[in-house]
């Protein structure tokens, strides 16, 4: 068992890499080697990811795909996807392709509303608390002049403070629950910076005007963004679904709505439904510089706003025309973090044609949709595993460290064979044998 270190942060890079190679790994060579080959060759270039955040000793690759043809509200995009997992890309571009001769997707950002808390204690009357958040409302909205100026100019800033009452659910609990417009910007600092000078104010005014003592919990903003929602659909009167792998349209429009009715209506599915949304999503999302933790977080809470986890697709049959679709609260940016720093993000925004960040939650929700679509038309037709498991060839074949002309080979001898692991393996066992 290792020895706990103090003071590992002060370490240089390169002590911090010894230390590591030290204390866990029996080949010291082979690691150090590894860590390094990870390494950006332009020295600036490593700088700058060396300080997105702390006790860097590498980076870690994720590749960079994309997927064409997303007609969107009549515009042509190719969307950038950061994502590791199988068939994600294929599947999106596949559902792209197949929307673009129907009509592509249609989407509406329906709000754009931001919130952040201040939770406090106060153990006095809540009639007292309310008169004196009345009075020290304007006070509050005064306090961060200084913060919200650039983004008043630009159209954005506070759009209202409430003092709610949560002391049903917990003792002497209340809240300062404020609503913002952040624009472009994901606005998180904005948005923290502004809760804090609420809660110095609030802590300062109330020394003078309550009779019980008010304690500041913390200043935080939140993740759930219920009114920060974009809708996106597709939609085709159902004769038009009529492809290579559907041959018969009215069946499967049948057959699609009841599976996203059981999303609807069973969680267990809803679960791993919603994850194949995610894929999507997530990978749209972790190339243009945003935060996937928190719109994971976001859309999970959504998903449950009735009390049961649910489907975040849904889909109808009406007078003989299919409808798909999604609505979904995304709190994205398009200005500031990484998107000023990360060369790759940069190029994702500027092959999306430097988006609004408006248009990013759009373009977002489809990638989503799209994801859904083809896994789900793929459960209800020929099912998931064969097209996942023929993505995951390759996998297996490099996991094996096959060669060009094994994986020539054994990729044309299972273009007619199912694809599992052990059949894999067994070909490749006999390729070498023989």
């Amino acid at each position: 068992m290792p020895n706990a270190i103090s003071g590992f942060s002060k370490l240089s890079k390169s002590e911090k890499i010894e230390w590591l190679l030290d204390t866990y790994f029996s080949d010291k060579e082979a690691a150090r080697m590894l860590v390094k080959q990870y390494w950006n060759t332009d020295e600036k270039l490593q700088k700058l990811h060396d300080e997105f955040i702390e006790n860097t000793i590498t980076n870690y690759y994720l590749p960079l795909g994309v997927a064409p043809n997303f007609l969107i509200n009549n515009k042509l995009f190719t969307v950038p996807m950061a994502i590791e997992e199988s068939s994600v890309v294929a599947a999106a571009s596949k559902a792209a392709k197949f929307w673009l001769d129907r009509g592509g997707f249609k989407t509406e950002v329906i709000s754009t509303e931001k919130i952040g808390q201040v939770h406090f204690i106060y153990d006095g009357n809540f009639e007292e608390l309310q008169s004196f958040f009345e009075i020290v409302k304007p006070k509050l909205v005064l306090a961060t002049s200084g913060i919200t100026k650039n983004m008043e100019r630009r159209g954005g800033g506070i759009l209202d403070i409430e003092l709610r009452d949560k002391s049903q659910d917990l003792n002497h609990y209340y809240q300062l629950h404020a609503t913002f417009e952040t624009l472009d910007a994901m606005g998180a600092n904005f948005i923290n910076s502004c809760l804090e000078e609420f809660a110095k104010t609030l802590k300062n005014e109330a020394k003078d005007r309550l009779s019980g003592d008010l304690e500041i919990v913390m200043s935080i903003l939140s993740n759930y963004v219920p009114n920060c929602l974009v809708k996106a659909e597709v939609s085709c009167p159902i004769p038009e679904l009529k492809s290579k792998d559907i041959s018969n349209p009215e069946l499967f429009a049948k057959k699609f709505k009841q599976a996203i009715t059981i999303a609807e209506v069973e969680p267990y599915r809803a679960v791993t439904h919603n994850k194949g949304i995610m894929n999507g999503i997530d990978a749209v999302v972790l190339a243009t510089g945003n935060d996937f933790r928190a719109v994971e977080a976001g859309v999970h809470a959504y998903a449950s706003r009735h009390g049961k986890y649910s489907s975040l697709t849904h889909c109808s049959i009406e007078d003989g025309l299919f409808k798909f679709w999604i609505e979904i609260p995304l709190a994205l940016g398009t200005v500031g973090g990484l998107t000023s720093l990360h060369p790759l993000v940069k190029f994702s925004l500027e092959m999306l044609e430097n988006p609004s960040a408006r248009d990013l939650m759009q373009i977002v929700a489809v990638a989503g949709l799209a994801q859904n679509f083809a896994a789900v038309k793929s459960l209800t037709t020929t099912g998931i595993q064969e097209g996942h498991m023929k993505m995951h060839l390759m996998n297996i074949l490099n996991q094996f460290e096959a060669t060009p002309e094994e994986k020539s080979m054994l990729m044309e001898q299972f273009k007619t064979n199912i694809v599992t692991h052990n059949a894999v393996v067994e070909a490749i066992e006999n390729l070498r044998n023989n």
